[in-house]
């Protein structure tokens, strides 16, 4: 793992592989960097590649996987009767002294190709045990779907990649990867499962040639009006299953289900981007807001404005623009982690500019409202007790982009929008600890609130410097002036008592008293 963290400083991409058991340790790898660096800015590229591996979890498993969108990070590669991906649908119990003999047989075969011709002492009659067990098991796993196994049963996560004598199909519909995994397995013999979990170099080499020299469909045995229909075709034509094999329609069904799967998320996405444009009125009315409060004679400013706000018509429209606005937000987020919208979706610039802006927007309002009802009182400060996740997930999709040098250049004049969406929440959580330490008795307690009002005061300063600050944070009236002020009562205060012990000690010197 020192390896790995040495990689990450001088590297952008990492790239995990592995065969058999190995591949199996390759995902747990790559797991285990997307969820350290999963905070890191800017953040790391993570491909996991296996061959012939093993499933590594249940459903849940592979459902955390998918929300947290790493799917894409992890490509599996399966010979098409190999044993070993399919191997833990079925108890091993019955045939652990055979599954050591496999893997030693396995293991030397890779180590000395020559312990490929030992094949033969490997019990015939235990292979056919077992392929006859798995395929029972994987066949079950298929017709039962993603209901019928349980939460202890295997389920596939990421893409998987079939490859075969005549191509490859790259899926990553978990149903139809199952189906798959039963389909081609049942064409295989006792023999060819075993020897094809050491075949991965020529599969993959086949894979390569046949991927620089594309076939025409020409060569189909017949040519489909549909587009679909051609793509379907070529893949059953990869996999394997003649057309005339009993296998074939369950097969061309299972691909069309995933392809449709596809196309739903497709037009699911087509279908947000209307829908993203429909709610521009609404953010554009609350723009209107800010420029409204900034420029009142009140000198409050946006966020105060809010705050402080009457049974008015503008400020019950806003609010309720603040709320439609989170709706739609939450729903988008909802349908991204049950996989309704396609794999690279919140990398896409539009929803990433939008998501930030609409947080540097109506964040402040959020926190305005949270502070206006009280809600500090019941359940903590906002950052920690009351910020929404939608807006911490817009953070991590704020990290992830791709940084343009025109971001580094300095700022000529304040931000439109203050670029800290959680400014006004250290705001009001700093004047809560000016409050609080004024009767606070405990010295340890004292510095510790002491040392966190300073720090807020120099990042918010440095912010101000920066220009990374609007407007409405310098309003006159604004809560972070009525800071500034209690702070500074605050620092005199504390002056004044430490000033009887200076003056009562500068009548002394190393300990004597001077005239």
């Amino acid at each position: 793992m020192m390896q790995i963290l040495e990689v990450l400083n001088s590297s952008k991409s990492v790239v995990f592989t592995g065969h058999s058991l190995g591949g199996a340790l390759a995902s747990l790898s790559a797991l285990w960097l997307l969820s350290i660096t999963q905070n890191i800015s800017p953040s790391i590229n993570v491909l996991c590649i296996t061959y012939g591996s093993p499933m590594l979890g249940n459903e849940s498993f592979s459902q955390a996987i998918l929300q947290e969108r790493w799917g894409g990070n992890f490509c599996h590669i399966v010979a098409q009767h190999d044993i070993v991906p399919r191997l833990l649908f079925a108890p091993a119990s019955p045939f652990v002294a055979h599954l050591r003999a496999l893997f030693e047989f396995w293991q030397l075969s890779m180590s000395t190709p020559v312990f490929k011709q030992l094949a033969s002492q490997l019990s015939y009659e235990n292979n056919a045990e077992l392929l006859d067990k798995v395929l029972a098991c994987v066949e079950e796993r298929s017709r039962s779907g993603c209901d019928g196994g349980g939460r202890r049963s295997f389920w596939p996560f990421g893409s998987y990649m079939f490859c075969t004598e005549n191509g490859a199909i790259c899926l990553d519909n978990r149903m139809a990867i199952v189906k798959l995994l039963y389909l081609m397995l049942a064409k295989g013999s006792a023999e060819s499962c075993v020897y094809d979990h050491l075949m991965y170099e020529d599969y993959v080499g086949k894979v390569c040639w046949q991927f620089l020299h594309r076939k025409s469909s020409a060569e189909l045995p017949y040519f489909p009006e549909s587009s679909s229909e051609v793509g379907i075709a070529l893949a059953l034509q990869s996999s394997g299953i003649a057309s005339q094999e009993p296998a074939y329609g369950t097969a061309r069904n299972c691909l069309a289900m995933a392809r449709k799967v596809g196309c739903k998320r497709n037009l699911n996405s087509a279908k947000m981007a209307v829908s993203l444009s429909k709610i521009s009125p609404l953010r554009a009315q609350i723009e209107w807001y800010k420029a409204f409060c900034d420029s009142s004679d009140d000198q409050l400013g946006y966020y105060d404005w809010f705050k402080r706000r009457t049974a008015s018509k503008r400020g019950s429209k806003v609010n309720m623009n603040r709320i439609r606005l989170g709706q739609f937000w939450d729903e988008l987020i909802n349908m991204l982690e049950t996989n309704q919208l396609t794999h690279d979706f919140h990398k896409l610039p539009k929803y990433v500019n939008a998501s930030h802006f609409y947080k540097l927007l109506v964040e402040p309002l959020e926190i305005a409202e949270y502070y206006r009802t009280g809600m500090h009182k019941k359940k903590g400060h906002y950052i920690e007790h009351g910020r929404e996740k939608r807006f911490r997930i817009f953070d991590k999709w704020w990290r992830d982009r791709k940084v343009g040098n025109e971001e580094s250049n300095p700022r000529s004049r304040f931000a439109s929008l203050t670029q800290d969406s959680c400014f006004w929440a250290r705001v009001e959580e700093a004047r809560d600890n000016i409050y609080h330490i004024t009767g606070e008795m405990d010295s340890g307690m004292h510095s510790f609130l002491l040392d966190k009002i300073e720090k807020f005061d120099r990042y918010a300063r440095e912010m101000i410097e920066r220009k990374e600050v609007s407007v409405d944070v310098l309003a006159k009236n604004s809560s972070y002036n009525l800071f500034k002020e209690e702070w500074k009562e605050l620092k005199s205060k504390q002056e004044i008592v430490m000033e009887p012990e200076n003056t009562f000690l500068s009548g002394f010197h190393d300990g004597k008293l001077v005239s």
